[in-house]
């Protein structure tokens, strides 16, 4: 399809009321990939620790009671549209090293399917492709006191929407390719978790990507602050209830008005640590009222065998159509594995319909 082609060449054209949106390259790296999270509106950040806190705040990791543990988890992508070859899988790994601290590693592959291309006149005769995405994690968590924990993230993100030149155009178009990292921060009040609990995440702080020979432009990857805070109630020795709230904002510029040169030059003159605080400027940034999405959720634990959860989703942005949803998910664990599904409740329809909209999320944890 030729708009993919559009994508990556520039921004869309400017209209006589230009839509004010933070778009970025590898917008796959914001998509939850583990059905935990998936439960509770894609809550996450300051809530007890579990395994697939490696894609998330890994600075839990050295909290848990297992040594170790593997993980895989599967996310099928619009899915109500009746498309079975676009999905997110991931897997995961983690080792404690001691009582204080751990390593981590995982792998997250997206996969948009298989998509005929078009010329500018509509005609289908370009080769199809299948586009494909992936990143790589390192990471390593520790224990700054009882209380208090911190893990640091490398991360390598390769992107390869469509390959070769096309048209009259002498733009050779190839993989993009950059590096990013992560840091996160973890705070308990009570040995045992009982109590609150805070979490911060600063992620994908790293280089611009670019998918052609020409690198004059290239693209913001999603740099995003989240911020959480969690409240665990332990009932009896059988019995427990969370509760949690996670508040993210991206931290990339808004797009410019195509239709002035000078601003367009100024987005793309900016580096990426500039643009970080840009993001927070009236003139680079989108009003607070619409750069935050939040998430509210909760989980029920039995044993620590059993596990319900719901949660509600918000994206207060206008111009992405108020998109809010509601979730819901289990789990259970037998002997050495643990099994987590969630499902997103149908809601929205058009731009504010989530492309995860009556899908269930699966996801297994294999403890050694």
């Amino acid at each position: 399809m030729f708009f993919v082609l559009s994508l990556i060449g520039g921004m869309a054209t400017a209209q006589t009321n230009p839509i004010r949106l933070q778009s970025t390259a590898v917008p796959f790296m914001l998509i939850s990939p583990d059905a935990r999270s998936g439960g509770m509106g894609n809550l996450s950040l300051a809530m007890s620790p579990e395994a697939n806190d490696l894609f998330g705040n890994t600075a839990k990791l050295p909290y848990l009671n297992d040594d170790r543990s593997f993980l895989i988890n599967y996310t099928p992508w619009l899915k109500d549209l009746g498309l079975n070859d676009v999905y997110l899988a991931s897997a995961g790994f983690y080792k404690k090293l001691d009582d204080k601290s751990s390593i981590n590693s995982s792998l997250r592959f997206f996969s948009l399917g298989n998509i005929d291309f078009s010329d500018e006149s509509g005609n289908v005769n370009l080769p199809s492709q299948r586009p494909s995405e992936f990143s790589y994690d390192l990471g390593y968590s520790i224990l700054l006191t009882e209380k208090f924990s911190m893990g640091v993230t490398l991360r390598y993100i390769y992107s390869k929407l469509v390959s070769g030149s096309y048209g009259l155009s002498a733009i050779n178009y190839r993989a993009g390719n950059t590096l990013a990292g992560d840091i996160s921060l973890f705070y308990k009040q009570n040995e045992d978790l009982q109590g609150f609990h805070g979490g911060l995440l600063l992620s994908n702080l790293g280089g611009k990507i670019s998918y052609s020979n020409e690198t004059k432009n290239k693209y913001f990857i999603p740099a995003n602050l989240g911020v959480g805070i969690g409240y665990l109630n332990i009932l009896d020795a059988d019995n427990s209830i969370e509760v949690g709230i996670d508040v993210n904002r991206l931290m990339v510029p808004a797009n410019p008005d195509n239709s002035n040169i000078e601003s367009v030059n100024q987005y793309f003159s900016q580096s990426v640590v500039s643009s970080w605080f840009n993001s927070f400027t009236d003139n680079y940034g989108m009003p607070i009222g619409e750069s935050l999405k939040g998430s509210v959720g909760l989980e029920y634990n039995y044993t620590n065998r059993f596990y319900l959860r719901g949660g509600y989703f918000i994206d207060n942005n206008k111009n992405l159509g108020n998109m809010q949803y509601f979730t819901v998910g289990t789990s259970f664990q037998y002997q050495q594995s643990k099994f987590n599904i969630s499902y997103l409740v149908p809601s929205g329809g058009g731009i504010s319909k989530n492309p995860l909209s009556n899908t269930l999320r699966f996801g297994t944890i294999f403890y050694f």
